[in-house]
């Protein structure tokens, strides 16, 4: 892999480290992690927290899995993002196209992707701007990889999954919009998603272990995150933990990225100082900005913004701008502040049936917030 070392006449700002009083600093914060994986919340998890241009947190808590004998998580561990993918990755290439003038946000995605529109008048008023905000009328989530035994066979089952809602009448956030948006970005920047983002993103950044489909020798600093009985039949460490991206090959617009918590801290601090070196400033203002219709969203253009009751807790201001990740991964980014909070777990293990972390989370978010200093 060829990577970019930060260009410092672009702009760039080093994230500086200082969290050598982070233990005494953060001991309720911590805490709260702590009782979550004594409670089985889930078997590990890893932290980053940046303040006014510097590292203020980072610390691994927990083993791999909730065996004793598992390996314990360390600040390198390499954790799938699931959705954060969504905005690491793909919002963030989309930014880049739409400073190029190569994307257009109103533009039919029929334009660029035809097997899209299937005849159908409704198919045909969706934008890349309602892909972006999830007000495609597309569904949430469909099984789309029982019936594909190819990618090829899953991106035409993603192309001709029936509309829920009509476009741009409510939002619904749709994993089926983003694997259409990723094959979107694809055909206008003509490679690869995982190419492009990697030559205009994590090299520029310096985010050194952030990738699609690691390597296997990466598969031991990777915690697992299922014990998938049902489809792939084996434990899913090292390989993307969402069906439907594995069925892509591991690289999705939706899914498939795999990242550390201070890579994340590095891509935080660079939408924190002005974009630089990959962005420019009044386009992550514009990405990241609330959208107006349809009403009541919370979505701006591929983020997600505090909303009431939010999964950022209670005190991230409103120009603050954030995503999920199924498999127990978040990262919230505070303009007005100057701080971003990434927490990477493996909640999924041994599987998505335990929801404890909608409660870890924003109790976790709001004791740090109480150390910084609430707003």
């Amino acid at each position: 892999m060829n990577l970019t070392l930060p260009n410092r006449n672009a702009g760039f700002s080093f994230l500086v480290r200082n969290f050598d009083a982070q233990d005494d600093r953060f001991a309720s914060a911590f805490g709260i992690l702590e009782k979550a994986i004594a409670a089985r919340a889930f078997p590990a998890c890893l932290l980053a927290v940046t303040f006014c241009g510097e590292l203020v947190a980072q610390k691994a808590l927990g083993r791999f899995t909730y065996d004793p004998a598992s390996p314990q998580v360390t600040t390198a561990s390499i954790f799938d993002l699931a959705s954060l993918t969504k905005v690491v990755a793909t919002t963030a290439a989309a930014m880049i196209l739409y400073e190029r003038g190569l994307l257009d946000l109103d533009v039919p995605v029929s334009a660029i992707v035809p097997e899209f529109a299937d005849d159908d008048d409704h198919r045909r008023e969706i934008t890349l701007r309602m892909l972006l905000a999830h007000s495609s009328g597309l569904p949430a989530y469909e099984k789309l990889f029982l019936l594909a035994q190819t990618r090829e066979d899953l991106l035409q089952a993603a192309f001709t999954t029936p509309l829920a809602a009509a476009p741009g009448a409510r939002a619904e956030y749709s994993d089926i919009g983003f694997i259409i948006l990723g094959v979107v970005l694809e055909r206008l920047a003509d490679e690869p998603l995982d190419a492009f983002c990697q030559r205009e993103i994590f090299g520029p950044l310096g985010m050194t272990h952030t990738t699609f489909n690691p390597t296997p020798a990466l598969r031991d600093c990777i915690p697992p995150t299922a014990d998938d009985r049902t489809f792939r039949h084996r434990i899913i460490q090292g390989e993307v933990q969402d069906e439907n991206a594995s069925a892509l090959g591991g690289i999705a617009g939706h899914a498939g990225l795999f990242s550390t918590a201070e890579d994340l801290a590095i891509f935080a601090h660079a939408m924190l100082n002005g974009g630089h070196p990959i962005l420019r400033s009044s386009t992550i203002e514009l990405f990241s900005r609330r959208e107006s219709a349809p009403d009541g969203t919370s979505r701006a253009l591929g983020w997600d913004t505090p909303s009431a009751p939010s999964q950022s807790g209670k005190y991230f201001s409103p120009r603050s701008f954030g995503h999920l990740g199924y498999t127990g991964t978040s990262l919230w980014i505070d303009p007005d502040r100057q701080l971003s909070i990434a927490l990477l777990s493996n909640r999924t293990w041994p599987d998505c049936q335990n929801q404890a972390i909608k409660q870890v989370r924003p109790a976790f978010h709001d004791a740090v917030m109480e150390v910084l200093g609430k707003p």
